[in-house]
């Protein structure tokens, strides 16, 4: 709920204080003692099958990696009460979820503290993140993620799979906000389809790895810095939409028209970059 309710405060007041309006608003609403919990979810009898982790994070600090024999183990820090992280666990499907932070009264961000470290199993996982107005650090090398899905809103974030995915990744969607994203190792994501799509900010999207698979990436990006590496030697079909963008190509690359491609052997990457009134750059 506070991270739906805090934006439409922020311009409510901004708008009010724009046209001229004052109004009374109540008290600020202090936070209170610093709490910890600890997070230990078991590993299912099963561990050939796959599961489905869901976080719901908004304000604050998320770091999401691997290292651990649970499923989920780690810590849950804040410091207002609501904040307390509600668990549920269906089967063969775990959600953790960040309380209802019930506003009486003008929030103290200054002061406000909730921060997730949390470590994933060595399970196939099905993985998705709700995401709001954050700082997350996402470190998946060397899980079996079989499907990855990201949604978060003005967020500082990186997501890095600095070893390779221990399974065949079926998707990888990222959708986010006015965000600075950082996307790297995503050739160890072994993924099939990689789909990312952002609002205005600056994006980097790094092929560093190994690709052992053909791969197909669609991105979409607003008024953007796009930066995309993809080392050299990797063969690459590129087509960029949108007749607005500036597209800046290292050596290696070869224009004909919309049409970026490099030269290499092995598994070929295939991407279409829609983007709007920005800049695109193609390195190493």
């Amino acid at each position: 709920m506070f991270r739906k309710i805090l934006p439409v405060l922020s311009i409510l007041m901004l708008g009010l204080s724009a046209c001229g309006f004052s109004i009374a608003l109540p008290g600020t609403q202090p936070s209170g003692p610093t709490t910890t919990d600890q997070i230990t979810l078991p590993m299912p009898s099963d561990v050939t099958q796959a599961v489905d982790v869901t976080l719901s994070f908004g304000a604050g600090t998320l770091k999401v990696h691997s290292g651990t024999q649970s499923l989920v183990s780690g810590t849950a820090t804040y410091n207002v009460a609501d904040l307390k992280p509600v668990i549920t666990m269906n089967g063969r499907a775990v959600s953790i979820v960040e309380g209802n932070w019930r506003l009486t009264g003008v929030p103290d961000l200054s002061n406000l503290k909730n921060e997730w470290d949390l470590a994933l199993g060595n399970v196939p996982l099905n993985l998705t993140v709700d995401g709001g107005a954050y700082n997350a650090t996402y470190n998946l090398g060397g899980l079996a993620v079989k499907n990855l899905t990201i949604k978060d809103g003005a967020a500082q974030s990186t997501l890095d799979f600095t070893s390779p995915n221990a399974t065949q990744m079926n998707l990888l969607h990222y959708e986010t906000g006015a965000s600075n994203v950082s996307l790297t190792g995503l050739a160890n994501a072994n993924f099939t389809s990689l789909d990312f799509s952002s609002g205005a900010g600056n994006f980097t999207l790094d092929f560093s790895g190994k690709l052992t698979r053909d791969g197909s990436v669609n991105i979409e990006t607003g008024v953007s810095n796009l930066t995309l590496i993809i080392p050299q030697g990797i063969p690459v079909q590129l087509t960029v939409e949108g007749g607005l963008s500036n597209v800046a190509q290292s050596s290696g690359w070869t224009k004909s028209g919309n049409l970026f491609t490099q030269a290499g052997t092995g598994p070929q990457l295939t991407m279409v970059v829609s983007i709007g009134a920005g800049n695109l750059s193609l390195t190493h």
